[in-house]
Parts: C-alpha cells; sequence; structure tokens
C-alpha cells in the first residue's frame, strides 16, 4: 500500500493559483498559502534533508548492504538508439543536482557534495546468443545482482545504469540508485524525462525540458531552516504523543523465530483484486467519505488484529510529500514514513477503524 507511486498529478501553476484565489476572493473563500522554496545564495555543500539523515545514518550502520537501494528495470521495444539513450540519461544526470551528489562530513556533520559534473556510462550486455528460456533467468540473475550491489555514499554517481540487448529490436534498461537520491515519486519523473529526451536526442534535436525552478540541495536546505526551534520541538512532542504507547513490536505467529540479527530477507506478495470487488470497495469509501487507500489501511489492520489480538496495531506506509508544486519535478528522496495508529476495543467495529486515520 505505497502511495509514492502514485499517477503523476498535474498541479497548478503560482500563476493559475493566484488566478483561482482571485476569483474566489468574492465568495469569502480563502486558499492556503503556497510554499515558497528559494535557490540557495551560495554553492558551498549544502546539509541534508531530515529524510537524507535519517537515511544516512542507517547506512552507517548497514554500509556493506544494498537494502537501501531502489530502481527497477525499463522493457525497451523496437529499433533503440544505445547513443541517444545515453545522452538522454546523461541530460538527466546534468538536469538533477541530486544524481551527481555524494556526501560528505563537515565540521562533524554529513552534507552534500555536488559535483558540477558528471557522465554516467551505458555498458551493454548482449545475450541474444543464449536460448529464451536461459536468457530470461540471465535477466533476472543480472537483475538481482546490480540490486543487491551496495553503494559508496561517498563516490559518485550513486546511481549504475545497465543496457541488457535481448534481441535487435528488444532490450532491458536496468536502474539502479541509493534510495538517499530517489524515491518512488523521482522513478516517475525519471522516465518521463528520459521518454521525452529520447525522442528528441533520437531525432537531432535539443531537450524541450524547461528548466527546474529549484534543485534537491535548495529544497534540503529550506527544510532546515524551517524546521527548527520552536516549529521543530512542536512537530516532534506531537509524534512523542501519538507513538508514546504504541507497540514495539507486533506479535505475529511466525513458522519460525525471530534472529537475533536482523537480515533482511523476505518476500514480497502480489496478488490483484477483481474488478467487482473494487468497485465495491470504491463505493463503500465514497459511502463512508474516505480513500480507497483508508479503506484498504483498515481491512489491513483488521486482519492484523484478527491474528495479533494486540490492541494497538501501528503502520507505516511512505507519503509522496510532494506537497509544493517547486518540487514536484524534481529527482530525489521527498518521501516520508507516515504513522497510522489504531487502538481496537474489546469488539472491534470496521466502520469505526477510520476514525484517527494519520494520527
Amino acid at each position: 500500500m505505497d502511495r509514492t507511486d502514485s499517477q503523476y498529478p498535474t498541479a497548478l501553476s503560482v500563476d493559475d493559483f493566484e488566478l483561482l484565489d482571485y476569483l474566489l476572493e468574492d465568495d469569502e473563500i480563502e486558499l492556503p498559502q503556497t510554499l515558497k522554496i528559494s535557490r540557495r545564495e551560495n554553492l558551498d555543500p549544502a546539509p541534508l534533508s531530515y529524510a537524507q539523515s535519517r537515511l544516512w545514518f542507517l547506512e552507517q550502520l548497514e554500509s556493506e548492504s544494498g537494502v537501501y537501494n531502489t530502481g527497477g528495470a525499463v522493457r525497451l521495444v523496437g529499433v533503440l538508439d544505445v547513443a541517444a539513450l545515453a545522452a538522454s540519461l546523461n541530460e538527466i544526470v546534468q538536469r538533477h543536482e541530486i544524481l551527481r551528489t555524494t556526501f560528505a562530513i563537515a565540521n562533524g556533520q554529513p552534507v552534500q557534495v555536488i559535483a558540477p559534473t558528471l557522465t554516467v556510462t551505458l555498458p551493454v550486455i548482449d545475450l541474444q546468443q543464449l536460448p529464451d528460456q536461459e536468457r530470461e533467468k540471465e535477466v533476472q540473475r543480472l537483475a538481482i545482482q546490480e540490486a543487491d550491489r551496495p553503494f559508496d555514499l561517498t563516490e559518485a554517481p550513486l546511481l549504475r545504469v545497465t543496457l541488457l540487448k535481448l534481441g535487435q529490436t528488444e532490450h532491458i534498461l536496468l536502474l539502479t540508485m541509493h534510495h538517499i537520491v530517489f524515491d518512488g515519486w523521482s522513478r516517475e519523473v525519471l522516465v518521463r524525462e528520459l521518454a521525452t529526451l529520447y525522442e528528441n536526442f533520437s531525432r537531432g534535436k535539443y531537450s524541450p525540458l524547461p528548466e527546474l525552478p529549484i534543485q534537491y540541495a535548495d529544497f534540503a536546505h529550506w527544510q532546515r531552516q524551517r524546521l527548527q526551534g520552536e516549529v521543530l520541538e512542536q512537530q516532534l512532542t506531537y509524534w512523542k504523543q501519538k507513538l508514546a504507547d504504541a507497540p514495539t513490536v507486533l506479535e505475529l505467529f511466525t513458522d519460525r523465530p525471530r534472529p537475533a540479527v536482523q537480515t533482511f530477507r523476505g518476500s514480497t506478495q502480489f496478488f490483484e483484486l477483481s474488478p467487482s470487488l473494487t468497485q465495491k470497495l470504491k463505493q463503500l469509501s465514497q459511502k463512508q467519505g474516505v480513500t480507497l487507500f483508508m479503506t484498504l489501511l483498515a481491512a489491513f489492520q483488521t486482519l492484523l488484529y484478527r491474528y495479533t489480538n494486540q490492541k494497538d496495531i501501528c503502520i507505516g506506509s511512505p507519503i509522496a510529500n510532494r506537497n509544493c508544486h517547486q518540487i514536484e519535478p524534481l529527482i530525489g528522496f521527498l518521501s516520508i514514513p507516515s504513522s497510522y495508529v489504531r487502538t481496537y476495543q474489546a469488539i472491534p467495529v470496521f466502520n469505526n477503524c477510520w476514525i484517527g486515520f494519520g494520527k
């Protein structure tokens, strides 16, 4: 139930927002003030965002692991211009400072160090000679190998790209990034920009993409300036109170004891809901005045209550955190975890499970 991969929304520009505000003025309807993030005044190493700081700390504990790698694979069908693809990737790297960023220590604190330029190589692995079944196995092996290979946060780049050639008109592009510079929303930004740039570069045209309003380091600097002192203390106090009595362990019966040392070994279960059931869930959500995500979350928490008999069920889920038009087109680690706590009475009533979500 990860909401960071939802469809990229169309946001109002600043001019559109001001026009809408003006049109609603006569009706005495006030719109919330939009956030304004300015570019940094100097190019000194930038502070880490709070999300990056959390992940940087965890990386110090698991530096030899690829557990915080992210990315995916893109299947490309048709005649491929490899040179145009490589140029498109490097244009994105040049366009987004975060993809040219490494991390160092300055005055005892981690900072972002942004390289002025960086060229990413695109190695090509030819798998055409392998039989079909063996070729698919090799694709899986290479994809897992890339995903598990750790990054060194002090060395650029913190992304790797590999092109697998399956045939004359079929390729797979493997993309691997460290999570500290990338999130689920970033994946959509990258794929969209890659498609646009490739279409133009393969025809000998220039990039049609507009200049980004800000860079990720600008956001990190703004966040550090905004969330400090009394404002930060209020946020911390709120969550400390909300999570004060939250259980530290989910007492779920398993087929083997928990290991003494965390291993990160696990699996993912995929399943689909039928169209008819999905429609009924949407209708139930509308009737209760909630989103489909909230309905599914309530069902999942109820299921966990059934198996654990714990009255307090706490679930963490990432949210995109793209609440400002300036950061919507950015690649970077902006997603943040949110805790959803539900306290069940002796006889839980499903319709009441929505109350208090997000708190």
